[in-house]
């Protein structure tokens, strides 16, 4: 396991705690051998797909692990024939102390904390495979995913709606030594909540009506490579303790299937709610959010790094595939995109530039080019359409008597909060209630108010 100390922005270098092990063989025909790990569980036995493959005929093919938990290391026999032994003591688990040695047949070993400190500094590139920025707050998650892309560990990627969640996703899994196999994509917000598992497990044919096929599920797909599991804040309650146990003991068993296969799987996951609410209020399992965060990454939002949009654009303008020439952006244009709060981040950026490019008339975007409902936020155009900004701006505000301004800011800003909080969340209501900690009812009782589509288009 892992842990990252410090916040972005702080004065001291972030640690890395790589919380690795040693086990080694001090008697039996191994004697000598002796194994680094970093994986949060170490299975010791006779076969192959052991972490530590054992010369033992009084072994059995899995016969113990050691897990480390965030309480300690946990030595547990797995059944075995001859069990596992703590001096004259047989265990079926028992925690660990630094040194202490136990017996698995007639094999001794000993298990060493190995664990390592690395000062994580920020990047000195601007760059991290299709990840752009020359901002601190993006050096600095840089170089976190330098350190961390060439492990195992399990890694949580957190931000807004937009921040890169996916991109830093993909370039963990690119930056693997050496680059692993597939990387398959799960989002667990989009599939059916009664076929979740089956996607997630598989399923044999007959399991349930309509499985006519045996099918394999993500981890079997995924397996040798690394699998992406987009939005895990979504995945339901019941489901989560079977997640869980896949993570810890590396097996799937298919929906339908008595039988259970191993699995060889690297698992990033992203989400953009913050985990750590959502366990307060019970609604996802402690033991899976930290064996999820391993490492957690927070994606900053671009209202944090505007500092950066020039470099985003250039960047997004040479990589466009259909660009008729554009090379950059009018200074109106970018006046208006360092004020703008970008509630979609970079992916708005994105879609915002792409769509601008087959109405440019030269090789520069104008305002001209830009989506109307952007152009309307622009400075100038805000302080004439925005009720808000021309009460804020100016002596509007005192010429009227004091409860009618103080109704028409609240009406203002009531209005420009929906508009910003329902276009953040594309319009799903339910995700908007909860980021504003309100009632569906009373977000869409406002929205009617206000006359706002759920597009975040007005109505009036």
């Amino acid at each position: 396991m892992a842990e990252i100390t410090t916040t972005l922005g702080s004065a001291r270098p972030r640690q890395l705690h790589l919380r690795r092990g040693r086990i080694t063989c001090v008697s039996g025909n191994n004697s000598g051998q002796s194994w680094l790990v970093n994986r949060d569980i170490i299975r010791v036995g006779t076969q192959g797909d052991n972490d530590i493959t054992l010369n033992d005929s009084t072994v059995s093919r899995h016969h113990a692990e050691v897990v480390r938990e965030r309480d300690g290391v946990i030595l547990r026999d797995l059944g075995s024939t001859n069990g596992t032994f703590m001096g004259p003591v047989k265990v079926r688990e028992v925690y660990l102390a630094p040194d202490t040695r136990f017996k698995v047949g007639q094999t001794e070993l000993v298990f060493s904390p190995a664990d390592q400190v690395i000062e994580v500094l920020p990047s000195s590139e601007d760059r991290f495979e299709g990840m752009v920025g020359a901002s601190m707050v993006m050096r600095e998650v840089f170089g976190i995913l330098e350190r961390v892309a060439p492990t195992d560990l399990t890694v949580l990627v957190s931000g807004e709606t937009g921040t890169g969640k996916e991109l830093a996703c993909r370039a963990i899994h690119k930056r693997s030594v050496p680059e692993r196999g597939p990387f398959v994509v799960f989002d667990c917000g989009a599939a059916s909540e009664s076929l979740i598992e089956s996607e997630l497990f598989g399923h044999e044919r007959g399991a349930f009506t309509g499985a006519v096929a045996a099918r394999h599920g993500v981890f079997e797909l995924a397996h040798g490579g690394t699998l992406f599991l987009d939005e895990i804040g979504e995945l339901p309650l019941n489901l989560q303790p079977k997640l869980l146990r896949v993570l810890e003991q590396r097996e799937v068993r298919r929906v339908g299937s008595g039988r259970v296969r191993s699995v060889d799987v690297r698992v990033v996951a992203a989400t953009n709610r913050d985990l750590r609410e959502e366990v307060d209020a019970g609604r996802f399992r402690p033991d899976l959010y930290y064996r999820l965060a391993v490492v957690e990454i927070q994606l900053p939002p671009l209202r944090d790094h505007v500092e950066d949009i020039s470099l985003l654009v250039d960047h997004i303008i040479r990589n466009a595939k259909h660009n008729p020439g554009v090379v950059g952006i009018s200074p109106e244009v970018a006046l208006l995109f360092e004020s703008y709060r970008w509630p979609g981040n970079v992916r708005e950026l994105a879609n915002v530039l792409e769509r601008s490019l087959p109405f440019c008339d030269g090789p520069r975007v104008t305002l001209d080019a830009l989506p109307e409902a952007l152009r309307a936020s622009s400075p100038v155009a805000k302080q004439r359409s925005d009720p808000l900004g021309r009460l804020m701006d100016g002596r509007a505000i005192g010429q009227l008597p004091f409860k009618d301004a103080k109704e028409c800011l609240i009406e203002a800003f009531e209005r420009q909060y929906l508009l910003d909080l329902i276009e953040r969340h594309g319009g799903n209501i339910s995700k908007a209630a909860r980021a504003a900690h309100m009632d569906r009812k009373s977000i869409s009782r406002l929205l009617k108010k206000h006359g706002i589509s759920r597009s975040g288009s007005s109505t009036e």
